[in-house]
């Protein structure tokens, strides 16, 4: 991947004839607690949440953070009042000129575009390949950008999968922004992270973050 673009049930009842009352199924149970995620770089931590609309994204990116796979990765490309890129593994070697390439044998994750989850400022999302050699818009299997753009970025609404939302940081992501760039919009100076996923109750994300479920 060469980079951001590149990269009610109803049931008829007979009272008194002794049709049987059929009883909706009930959904699964609804989980009181949700996985925190946190960048932590040196300009500052990011803290985040994963969609459950969608299921395929949030798996894969707890799996990887979970993993380590994303600690020492980079923040490869930023663009300021745009977005900040990040998670190729390609980012970690000390050769900048292919980081976002992502790996050769990479699996990429099928499109879970949902028309409620846009591109707001703080929203977390998928990169991935261009239609014309990705007509059907799957996701990289571990690059990702978040929205900086105070007034978001709905030009790419419908694109691109949008998988988390920013809840606490989002000064940091305008840091990381802001840094000086070279080609291709890389930082001169690498933006490392570090990754980590803590599980909380609902209610105390709510009461740290302000986030609302």
């Amino acid at each position: 991947m060469k980079s951001f673009f590149r990269y009610t049930l109803l049931v008829g009842l007979i009272v008194g004839l002794g049709a049987p009352v059929v009883k909706a199924a009930k959904g699964p149970r609804k989980s009181k607690k949700d996985e925190l995620v946190t960048i932590s770089t040196s300009q500052g931590d990011i803290r985040l949440i994963l969609f459950n609309e969608t299921p395929l994204h949030k798996t894969n990116f707890l799996k990887l953070a979970q993993s380590g796979f994303y600690n020492g990765t980079t923040f490869h490309r930023v663009i300021p009042n745009f977005m900040v890129q990040g998670g190729d593994p390609s980012s970690k070697d000390s050769d900048p000129t292919n980081d976002g390439s992502g790996a050769p044998d990479e699996k990429m994750i099928p499109a879970e575009i949902r028309p409620e989850l846009t591109h707001k400022r703080g929203a977390v999302a998928a990169a991935r390949t261009p239609d014309f050699i990705n007509p059907q818009r799957q996701s990289s299997a571990s690059q990702f950008y978040i929205v900086q753009n105070p007034q978001g970025t709905p030009h790419l609404n419908g694109q691109y999968t949008v998988f988390g939302q920013v809840i606490s940081g989002q000064d940091i992501v305008d840091k990381i922004a802001q840094q000086p760039t070279a080609d291709r919009n890389r930082p001169v100076t690498d933006i490392k992270m570090t990754v980590k996923v803590e599980k909380l109750r609902k209610k105390k994300i709510t009461e740290l973050y302000g986030y609302q479920y």
